[in-house]
């Protein structure tokens, strides 16, 4: 039984299967950003967030590349139809990031244009998000996987029309090695250390904007140290 345990083990193995549990690490220096088909039409195809949550979240994603000064692909699909053309924020964020219109390519992946400004990059980490998730997040994540790239794929940024479509989206990239995370493990995982740059300097003031909750920890906090009384018994409770 052992042996034939050893046997299966090597078989995968030659198969090109890996360790599904290995940890690849974010690495900032070897990361391109990728913002796919967050089209003011296609947001309303968005059924499995908030609309006011999502435009948040997808603002946050490409405000991601700009924090840690990664490089920074923008691409739409049909975006003279009725999918529409990015948000004006995302645009003004990164005037000068490559932006691949596809005229009829669905999976992002084959249009060469866009193919050529990954690869041009030279980045072997690529952050992604996209609607909708099963198919523009997850039809490029698993392109890309095939190509030779660690992806991880923002599933705070990436909508689709329901709750159960995601997740089988999401169950499909994981399958295929992609890490499927949200924003704030992102950016941890770029940034490393508080004291990195960008850090605390520069990430806090990007959370206060974009995660709310932690925004308001740091505030409650700097309100405490800068003008904060104990109140009766409350030093009891530390």
């Amino acid at each position: 039984m052992r042996f034939l345990s050893t046997l299966t083990v090597l078989a995968l193995v030659g198969l090109g299967f890996t360790n599904a549990n290995e940890y690849t690490r974010l690495d900032k220096k070897n990361a391109v950003l990728l913002v796919v088909d967050h089209q003011v039409g296609l947001f309303q195809l968005v059924r499995d967030y908030p609309p006011d949550q999502f435009k948040n979240s997808i603002l946050a994603h490409a405000a991601i590349g700009k924090a840690f000064q990664l490089p920074t692909i923008l691409t739409t699909s049909a975006e003279q139809g009725p999918n529409g053309p990015l948000p004006k924020e995302i645009i003004q964020m990164h005037p000068n990031a490559a932006y691949i219109k596809r005229n009829g390519e669905v999976n992002a992946w084959d249009n060469a244009d866009f193919r050529a400004a990954v690869e041009a990059t030279g980045k072997k980490h690529v952050i992604l998000a996209g609607i909708t998730t099963d198919v523009c997040t997850a039809f490029l994540a698993l392109s890309l996987r095939s190509a030779g790239y660690e992806v991880w794929a923002n599933t705070d940024a990436s909508g689709t029309f329901d709750q159960r479509t995601a997740d089988d989206a999401n169950d499909r990239m994981r399958a295929a090695g992609v890490t499927t995370a949200g924003m704030f493990a992102i950016v941890m995982d770029l940034m490393r250390d508080w004291r990195n740059t960008p850090g605390a300097a520069e990430l806090l003031p990007f959370f206060d904007r974009y995660l709310t909750a932690y925004g308001y920890l740091a505030r409650g906090h700097a309100a405490a140290v800068t003008n904060g009384t104990l109140q009766p018994s409350e030093s009891n409770l530390l």
